[in-house]
């Protein structure tokens, strides 16, 4: 089992194997540490700006459990379009309803 580092996992495209939809790279991590071990439960895509930087779109979390593939260049994830609409957080709310909607 090949080990990554987050710098090195920040560097793969995130492709959706559902539509082939390239959507971005994580820019942050959801961790669960437990005694001596850690694991990574999601991967954050920031949602990009508005015009001149006025507003946000969505972040997009994807539980850890919807990763197919890690490649040399890309992170292959699996999504229907229900799944991605629930992986959608809004920043004003400041919910990560990860845990309730996603089962894995």
């Amino acid at each position: 089992m090949k080990r990554y580092s987050t710098a090195e996992l920040r560097k793969l495209e995130i492709v959706n194997l559902c539509d082939g939809a390239r959507l971005g790279y994580a820019e942050d991590f959801e961790f669960e540490a437990e005694g001596d071990c850690s694991r990574i439960l999601s991967l954050i895509i920031s949602g990009s700006c508005g015009f001149l930087g006025i507003g946000r779109e969505d972040d997009l979390v994807i539980p850890w459990c919807r990763v197919e593939c890690i490649g040399e260049d890309t992170i292959l994830v699996r999504l229907t379009p229900q799944e991605f609409s629930a992986c959608l957080c809004g920043r004003k709310s400041g919910s990560r309803h990860l845990f309730g909607k996603h089962k894995c």
